[in-house]
């Protein structure tokens, strides 16, 4: 993990550097701007977060050169960026958040784009503060201390200037095998249909999205991310390495106003979503493709380039400045490595909190499922 982060050492100096500038910006913007107009300050935050989020989003398409293929109708694809959308997706690998990055890019609405996330991660510099400056909701994974946040966050939104996607990740947690059998065991105890590839749904944070929003927000985009069989898993570590890969994303668009009133009812209504969507990953195991729905290429716009390349020459001529200024010492030489070897600690903790969670491993034979049980049909 150091080796990758050493590897991508310029990378780390150009998006840490960059990011300071953004975050120092976004700083004066919220203490100058936000009292007087909170949407004018939106606005404006948004281009900001747009030019640091491009340099991740380059990473995606012209270092590692990693692939989408989305599949969905036209009808969708066009309102896609246009309207307020509550996104569900699975959790599949390290960068399921990129994907959503990459394609609200391409719909025009990077900048406007939120999610439910860890609170740790509000602590990282450069990444996790400009989440804050963009109105982030932070949660600790505690119903008791998440549920005024939830809706004090959602509450916040009601007069959002732009269209915006929220993300949210009902599984909880990314996919693992480990994670799975435990699912497995769980659904077999509940009486539920037993996922082959996908986590149980955890609905509270959905159900709370749901009840708050539907006022003011038109739709759900049902997001279900799959890899090519002859494909490897895209990571946050992979990426950075310049590895390339493909990515599958099938999106079906509900309307919020169809959904049941009742918590309940709407807790039926997320799981019986995610029924569909492993009923749809089996398919997709066996086509290598969700069949049925226009494939869509979303393109490689040169925008992260052009973003990248001018942030490039505006501090390598800062940098060159800086060392026409000082003089060289031995003060000089150990700030300069004291800085390199926190662009270092910061991109290997970047890539330890995009890595999946780890899970404990399993003992020899800890399940005994009978066969015909873990065979069972899902609701297709």
């Amino acid at each position: 993990m150091a080796i990758a982060a050493v590897v991508v050492l310029p990378i780390g100096l150009l998006f840490l550097l960059s990011g300071l500038i953004i975050n120092f910006l976004q700083a004066i913007f919220f203490v100058l701007i936000r009292p007087c107009s909170k949407n004018v300050y939106r606005k404006i935050n948004a281009h900001l977060a747009e030019l640091l989020w491009l340099e991740i989003i380059w990473l995606f398409d012209w270092w590692a050169h990693i692939k989408v293929n989305l599949y969905v109708d036209s009808e969708i694809l066009e309102l896609m960026g246009k309207e307020h959308a509550l996104v569900i997706c699975n959790h599949k690998s390290d960068i399921d958040w990129l994907i959503g990055w990459v394609l609200a890019q391409r719909s025009g609405c990077l900048g406007s784009t939120l999610s439910l996330i860890k609170k740790s991660l509000k602590c990282l510099p450069v990444i996790g503060w400009s989440m804050w400056f963009t109105e982030y909701i932070f949660l600790e994974r505690s119903w008791s201390k998440d549920e005024n946040t939830l809706k004090a966050g959602f509450e916040n939104l009601t007069d959002f200037p732009m269209p915006f996607w929220l993300a949210v990740f009902v599984e909880g947690t990314r996919f693992t095998q480990a994670k799975l059998i435990a699912a497995q065991e769980y659904a077999i105890a509940m009486k539920l249909p037993v996922p082959r590839h996908l986590l149980i749904p955890r609905t509270k944070g959905f159900i709370a999205a749901v009840n708050h929003l539907r006022s003011f927000v038109p739709a759900i985009y049902n997001c279900t991310v799959a890899i090519p069989k002859d494909e490897p898993l895209p990571t946050i570590l992979r990426m950075f390495r310049g590895r390339s890969s493909t990515v599958h994303v099938h999106i079906k668009r509900h309307s919020i106003s169809e959904l049941p009133e009742t918590d309940s009812g709407i807790k039926e209504w997320c799981r019986d979503r995610f029924v569909e969507k492993d009923a749809s990953l089996e398919l997709h195991k066996s086509e290598n493709s969700f069949a049925g729905t226009e494939c869509h290429d979303i393109g490689r716009p040169k925008k992260s380039l052009l973003v990248v390349i001018v942030w490039s020459w505006l501090l390598i001529y800062g940098v060159i400045k800086f060392f026409e200024w000082c003089s060289f010492s031995w003060g000089t030489i150990a700030f300069c490595a004291l800085f390199l070897l926190f662009v270092v600690i910061l991109m290997q903790t970047l890539i330890m909190f995009s890595q999946s969670e780890k899970s404990k491993p399993l003992r020899s034979q800890t399940l005994d499922y009978k066969e015909d049980t873990l065979n069972q049909k899902l609701i297709p």
